[in-house]
């Protein structure tokens, strides 16, 4: 008899060294779900980043969804398929479809990225070789250099010139709004001031602001220098995005209101935006922010490869992997996880580098990480194949107490 398959869901609150602050949320801890998968001898890790004001789901929404995990199922195809095979249909198919699986966009990316991890490290792949191509199986259209340039995020928490003074080279800028707009003029225009136009420069406004503000604010913030603004009004606010558009004189990218493809065929037909926001966690996983990527590129849509705040694993490597295979993203966030947290779960840990804010490919097999013994602590539940039931993992008093006033 083989050795039965395990599932092994860590929940990680990981202090954050410092804080984020934007409109829709405040954030000084992590909030992940990361899942451990073995099978035949192989393991995979994987991740998932829920915000209830993204995607409707947190974390215990998505634990308890996934102890409908087919184990079973999962574990068969794993031992009786060739794994090339296997990553073909998965690349092809995506977890949640080939998998019937339950729950949303973060439970099939939880699931997602720990099979294609596992599966990778197999067939001894590359990470690269993890993500859909852009024109296919047998695309070359994937960056062929070692580095990509990233954003830099101004957050609230942060004052613009020490920003400006601290965090170049800048690439790409991302601003944060606030709750005053003429702060937020003062901010674009610093901005420019230093930089010139040879930047970009986009004010995130998270949904705070109401239709009638929106116009105003749109025209001073272009007036200011800004290049886009992302997610202005509530969340799938198509036909007012769409006036605003049309009113405001500044291109519109979406993030929240685009978690699915018909999102974002709701977008495109209702003429509500000029770019998209790919997130891996919030659409899905790798193969349908592939697929998102993909409809952009084809409806003539800018994209950016973006992050959660506070990623604390595969998710990261996952996300630079996706940059990597479209090189044709008006900007990449490299996310701040160096910064964040001295001391992460995984090994080795992800790096940004500072000087030329690049990020380098992943490398080796898989995403290229491995849970450390700092992941321990985290571990809540535990599945074997054969049992339907999860079982208790850490005893309580080695975890911070949850909150899902996590963001």
């Amino acid at each position: 008899m083989p050795e039965p398959a395990t599932a092994e869901l860590y929940r990680v609150e990981l202090p954050m060294a410092v804080g984020f602050d934007h409109p829709a949320r405040k954030r000084s801890v992590s909030d992940s779900l990361v899942l451990s998968l073995e099978v035949a001898g192989l393991s995979g890790i994987g991740e998932c980043a829920p915000r209830q004001y993204v995607t409707g789901e947190t974390s215990a929404h998505v634990a308890h969804a996934l102890r409908a995990l087919p184990l079973e199922v999962i574990a068969a195809s794993v031992r009786d398929t060739d794994p090339a095979l296997l990553l073909a249909r998965l690349l092809r198919e995506g977890a949640a479809a080939l998998y019937s699986l339950p729950g949303g966009n973060n439970l099939h990316c939880l699931v997602e990225t720990a099979l294609l991890d596992l599966l990778g490290k197999h067939l001894s792949l590359p990470a690269r070789d993890l993500v859909p191509a852009p024109d296919g199986p047998d695309g070359t259209a994937a960056v062929t250099s070692s580095a990509l340039p990233v954003s830099q995020v101004l957050d609230l928490s942060l004052d613009v010139e020490e920003f400006l003074d601290t965090r170049g080279p800048f690439h790409f800028v991302k601003t944060k709004a606030s709750h005053d707009i003429a702060r937020d003029v003062r901010t674009v225009t610093a901005i420019r001031a230093r930089l010139g136009d040879r930047v970009p420069v986009l004010v995130d406004a998270n949904m705070s602001w109401t239709p009638e503000q929106a116009v105003g604010h749109t025209r001073a913030l272009r007036e200011a220098g800004a290049t886009f603004v992302e997610e202005p009004l509530a969340k799938g606010a198509w036909e007012q995005l769409a006036r605003l558009r049309a009113e405001g004189g500044l291109p519109i990218m979406l993030d929240e209101s685009v978690c699915t493809l018909d999102d974002a065929r709701a977008a495109l037909a209702h003429g509500a935006c000029d770019a998209f926001n790919i997130r891996v966690a919030k659409n899905g996983g790798p193969v349908a922010a592939a697929r998102l990527a993909g409809f952009a590129r084809e409806h003539g849509f800018g994209f950016q490869i973006g992050v959660q705040v506070a990623e604390v694993g595969p998710l990261i490597t996952a996300g630079r992997t996706l940059a990597f295979r479209n090189p044709d993203a008006l900007t990449v966030e490299g996310g701040q996880s160096d910064r964040f947290f001295p001391d992460m779960i995984v090994s080795p840990q992800p790096a940004v580098d500072r000087d030329t804010n690049t990020v380098a490919d992943v490398v080796g097999h898989g995403f290229g990480l491995e849970l450390n013994h700092r992941a321990a602590p985290w571990a809540e539940a535990r599945r074997t194949e054969g049992d339907p039931a999860w079982h208790p993992v850490a005893p309580a008093a080695t975890r911070t107490p949850h909150s899902e006033d996590h963001t």
